[in-house]
């Protein structure tokens, strides 16, 4: 009876522990999901916690199941902050009632309006750019005009691409709708098919060594893969090309983070998401994955510097989201694997 009762008393205590309602020191833990990978992100939180005093938890994921989870959980959620990469992921967070508006505070306000959802539901933290790369030996920078203009005649049996269903090429064409319109949309989708020089890759980086191997002249891509190759090895063979603003300027992307609907820690995800728009996180993002900060005049990695300066387009990247059915319809019914 002894045995039984000192069960019942633990038990008991066990339950009390995780049911009474957050205690001060729980009130100091930030729950993360991320779809950014643990090493991308656990330096960053190492340096909140250091700062702050406030201890992130962090689950990793890819980014559907993640949404899918944070869904199903709904208010039982322990996520109080979102963390994700492209527009088109964001907006479909918010779209289906999973994040909730941000104070506009501190960092928070020096992020350009193009660069948030209009409710304040996310924001970026880093920007990436999805530009033309070249060989240079294979193509002259003064042939090259913009993504619209790969559809040339002249780029037959040159040109390579990642596949259509990699949400960085899904809403590379959803901006180029909202731009261009869908039936230009799509006469560019059909060139840029006709001139395939090889299957689409399942990766950037493959992409790029095809390019480097000359199998391939040119192609698309996000520059920190070729950040990530240049590392290895300083004279790759191949070139970035900026799409000037006359020409649409260049295809930003971002990765970002909103505060989740159903918080419980309402105002550590404040803290932690302006910290992370912040200079001193700002400096690490952009060096941990070779990427671009939000933040102007943020110190660059050389290897990214190297790169030159561009004129990004300056369309709300929230159509990214807003057209990606769209995309994906057209560049299914246009063949685009």
């Amino acid at each position: 009876m002894a045995k039984l009762m000192k069960k019942a008393l633990l038990m008991a205590t066990f339950s009390l522990l995780f049911s009474v309602p957050a205690t001060s020191l729980e009130k100091e833990v930030v729950r993360v999901y991320s779809s950014r990978k643990e090493h991308l992100v656990s330096s960053l939180f190492k340096a909140f916690e250091k700062e702050t005093n406030i201890k992130v938890d962090y689950l990793t994921g890819k980014d559907a199941p993640l949404l899918q989870r944070l869904k199903t959980e709904g208010k039982n959620t322990s996520a109080d902050l979102l963390m994700t990469v492209d527009a088109g992921n964001l907006y479909f967070a918010e779209k289906e009632g999973l994040l909730q508006a941000a104070k506009k505070t501190d960092n928070l306000l020096e992020i350009p309006t193009h660069l948030h959802s209009p409710t304040l539901s996310w924001f970026a933290l880093s920007k990436r750019a999805r530009t033309i790369a070249y060989n240079p030996s294979l193509v002259k920078k003064s042939e090259l005009e913009s993504y619209e203009g790969l559809a040339n005649s002249k780029w037959k049996n040159k040109l390579c691409l990642r596949t259509s269903k990699k949400v960085y090429n899904q809403s590379l064409v959803a901006m180029m709708i909202g731009r261009l319109g869908e039936k230009k949309a799509a006469e560019t989708i059909q060139g840029w098919v006709s001139n395939l020089a090889h299957p689409v890759f399942s990766s950037d980086t493959e992409l790029l060594k095809a390019i480097n191997a000359g199998t391939c002249a040119l192609g698309i891509v996000n520059t920190y893969y070729l950040g990530r190759m240049q590392k290895k090895d300083p004279f790759v063979n191949i070139k970035l090309f900026w799409p000037s603003l006359q020409n649409g300027g260049v295809h930003i992307n971002i990765s970002g983070a909103g505060i989740t609907k159903h918080a419980k820690n309402k105002e550590k995800a404040q803290t932690l998401l302006n910290w992370l728009s912040g200079k001193k996180a700002q400096e690490l993002y952009a060096g941990l994955n070779l990427e671009y900060p939000v933040l102007p005049e943020t110190t660059l990695d050389p290897i990214v510097q190297a790169w030159g300066d561009f004129e990004e387009d300056p369309t709300p990247l929230y159509k990214a989201g807003e057209l990606q059915i769209e995309a994906i319809k057209l560049m299914e019914k246009n063949n685009y694997k």
